[in-house]
């Protein structure tokens, strides 16, 4: 079905099982393997030989086992003793990552990376380029599958939010459309579960009220929504219509934090261990901070009290306001 009227046209570009793909592909072509593990019953997680850590990304063949991203490696074993675990190589990733958004870049200015592995673009005006806005789908498909090695989801419609679920339809490989003429055929009558931003704790709010699909939570009273969840109900309610403003940010706003975390393999009990362990998130913080502050034109005083409050903005220290009675000791 094509969409009413010319407009706004955004890609959601979503690889299929990142960590793994990547880590499959990375095995094959440069490591010389002759299994693929995106056709096994696999995993990316933790230390399988200590059997701690979570499953970060699970082939489609473990789908059948209902193994689950974020939970144990201990559950997922339970599931299916036979689980081929890999470790996590973040700097793969990251390699992965830039090459994907690279290709991305080639067909339009306008690309906000969502996450590592994945990205809105915006294509309105692409047309005389790339052609209609399947056809460029399907050619960043094949570019990305055919110079990368991995697959990926396009999902198109008018908005992020519409785009971002259509890319979660079938999988892998594929390109769907979710025009605001197909929402009634094509999103409603999915479980209200699978709309962006219900988890669980919303889920059972939504069947409490009777609700079970999106099309029941588009077509309920607001007011009631909202009443219930307040102005997270009335924000699911316009998701279910359809209804997002939010523009495609090729530059992406600056954060209002930096943080490291980690998962540890054993329950920290003492106040002497997890002193360690902060120390050791507030030195990788602490290494990382200026080249963040560069890459966001930000200039941090620093202040030797942790009691310190400090607002950061953009460009010149006369915007900087902080709130101390002890001594400035630096200027990035």
């Amino acid at each position: 079905m094509e969409r009413q009227k010319k407009g706004n046209v955004i890609f959601h570009v979503d690889v299929n099982s990142a960590f793994l793909s990547w880590e499959a592909v990375y095995r094959m072509y440069h490591l010389g393997e002759t299994t693929d593990l995106r056709k096994q019953v696999s995993a990316v997680g933790g230390d399988a030989a200590l059997r701690y850590g979570i499953i970060l990304a699970k082939s489609i063949p473990a789908r059948r086992y209902r193994i689950m991203t974020g939970e144990t490696i201990f559950e997922a074993k339970q599931k299916c003793p036979e689980l081929i675990l890999v470790p996590p190589n973040y700097g793969l990733y990251e390699r992965c990552s830039k090459a994907f958004m690279d290709i991305l870049r080639e067909y339009s200015p306008k690309v906000e990376q969502y996450s590592i592995d994945e990205a809105f673009m915006d294509m309105a005006g692409t047309e005389k380029l790339w052609g209609d806005p399947i056809e460029s789908a399907e050619r960043i498909r094949r570019q990305i599958r055919d110079e990368l090695g991995f697959t990926v989801n396009i999902g198109i419609s008018e908005n992020k939010l519409l785009a971002k679920m259509a890319s979660d339809f079938e999988k892998p490989d594929k390109v769907h459309t979710l025009w605001h003429n197909e929402i009634e055929e094509k999103m409603w009558p999915l479980p209200v579960e699978s709309l962006f931003f219900v988890g669980k704790a919303t889920e059972k709010k939504m069947k409490k009220l009777g609700i079970r699909t999106i099309g029941e939570l588009a077509h309920s009273d607001p007011d009631l929504l909202k009443m219930h969840m307040k102005k997270h109900g009335e924000m699911i309610w316009q998701f279910a219509n359809g209804m997002d403003v939010s523009v495609v940010q090729a530059r992406p706003p600056v954060n209002k934090g930096y943080g490291n975390s980690t998962t540890i393999a054993f329950d920290v009990a003492d106040a002497s261990t997890a002193k360690m362990v902060l120390l050791a998130l507030a030195a990788r913080v602490h290494d990382r901070m200026p080249l963040l502050l560069r890459e966001n034109e930000i200039r941090a005083w620093l202040f030797n009290n942790e009691q310190t409050e400090c607002i950061l903005h953009r460009e010149t220290e006369e915007d900087l306001e902080c709130k101390t009675d002890y001594e400035q000791l630096s200027l990035f």
